[in-house]
């Protein structure tokens, strides 16, 4: 998948389930509406008076009403709640004076990328796949950008800034989603971690670590972010609320470390140059919906461990049911297919002995009735091609079911016209 590509697969998981609108849709990774009543008018409207007469304790009226309805500050005003939140929920070292409230967390990697990639030697290293609005901001911006196979990390890290350095490059920066990556789900355990953190300590490269789905476990115990055990002062937290709350608000953060690598000034000026960008791009992140997030934050006392309960047993529900639904569909093609179970999160990846592209996916919707996505989109290379991703946060149990179900035919009808060779082929890769 080409860089110039990217920005047309953004696009198209945004747009997937109105292109198809007969199908279920297992493609795009959006929170369940099952609890937006929850914001309904009326307590949206609740959650901006509690946030202003939290305010009104150290202002007076006048001073409010300009601070909900004026231009704002660029860097946020909200950004003590934030850093409440992420310290209380997360145990990530957030501070305010280093926290800049973005319009999520899009916005804090269209900030970031370039601040931290300023020349044509920077490289941004990334997992081979990730998400795509990262790389996608990164073509924007002409940044390079060299993937990490999966598998060791740290390992491909360093052979990569030794590959890097022959060629007169730089690698500047590591995007990475530790918990429930998007696209394949994947968790890194602790150890893999703190050796990711060594390697870029040591080579200087700053961490940007996206944690969207992380309050979001369903197995096993929570691993720490890497924000949290980060020593060298080499992390950037990004945070939103897109996940947790609602993505309509468009409310996020990127949290810095006390130092860059030992140097706090280094750190302010990095905060001052993003501070400058944002002034350029949105200004400030809205202040009403800004005001409607604090105000929610205060009345969860400043965690939202207990407001997104329901919904992670949502989530753990519809994760099961692709699993089970998964297992009674393929079990007779082990030998064929595969897939992994994450434990948490929105997204599994799936295996499969032939190559799955966009017109795959057309063909799938419209004959078959199920969108699903390929993995090629969130690709650097040709790696990819027959893996997919399927999303099970938004749909219910019973359209996963027959979602799957309806996946089952479409495969049984590619398995069909797969050659014995590239089924033997496909299962010795395995």
């Amino acid at each position: 998948m080409s860089a110039t590509a990217q920005p047309d697969v953004m696009n198209f998981l945004n747009e997937v389930s109105s292109r198809f609108p007969a199908a279920i849709s297992l493609a795009a990774g959006r929170p369940t509406e099952q609890f937006f009543d929850r914001l309904h008018p009326g307590a949206l409207l609740d959650a901006l008076t509690r946030y202003e007469q939290h305010a009104l304790r150290s202002a007076d009226a006048a001073a409010v009403r300009t601070r909900l309805l004026q231009y704002g500050r660029t860097a946020g005003m909200i950004e003590e709640q934030i850093a409440a939140q992420l310290r209380i929920d997360q145990d990530v070292p957030a501070q305010a004076d280093r926290l800049l409230v973005t319009a999520g967390c899009q916005e804090a990697l269209a900030l970031c990328l370039p601040a931290l990639c300023p020349d044509p030697t920077d490289v941004l290293l990334v997992c081979n796949p990730t998400y795509i609005g990262a790389t996608g901001v990164a073509a924007g911006n002409r940044i390079a950008l060299h993937g990490l196979p999966e598998g060791d990390v740290a390992q491909a890290v360093e052979q990569s800034v030794a590959q890097l350095q022959r060629e007169g490059r730089h690698a500047r920066a590591l995007y990475l989603i530790p918990d429930f990556d998007n696209p394949t789900g994947r968790v890194l355990d602790e150890a893999q971690r703190r050796a990711i953190l060594a390697v870029c300590a040591r080579h200087r490269i700053v961490v940007l670590e996206d944690n969207a789905y992380g309050l979001f476990r369903y197995d096993g115990a929570a691993v720490p972010p890497m924000a949290a055990l980060d020593e060298a002062g080499s992390v950037i937290y990004l945070s939103t609320f897109s996940k947790t709350l609602s993505p309509a608000f468009r409310v996020g953060a990127a949290v810095l470390p006390d130092t860059l690598f030992g140097d706090r000034a280094a750190r302010h000026a990095l905060w001052e140059n993003l501070v400058q960008r944002k002034s350029y791009v949105t200004v400030n992140t809205s202040p009403l919906t800004q005001a409607i997030v604090g105000g929610l934050l205060l009345a969860e006392g400043g965690s939202l461990r207990n407001w997104i309960q329901p919904m992670a047993g949502w989530y753990r529900t519809n994760r099961d049911t692709m699993l089970d639904a998964l297992q009674s569909t393929f079990a007779q093609l082990s030998d064929a297919i595969g897939w992994n179970r994450p434990a948490g999160g929105f997204f599994l990846s799936m295996d499969l002995p032939f190559e799955f592209d966009a017109q795959a996916v057309t063909d799938c919707a419209t004959r078959y009735g199920v969108i699903v996505m390929p993995m090629s989109f969130f690709a650097l290379d040709a790696s990819q091609n027959r893996r997919i991703r399927l999303a099970f946060s938004a749909m219910t149990p019973p359209q996963i079911r027959a979602g799957v179900a309806a996946l089952g035919g479409y495969v049984a009808q590619r398995l069909e016209q797969c050659s014995k060779s590239e089924m033997h082929a496909f299962a010795e890769a395995r």
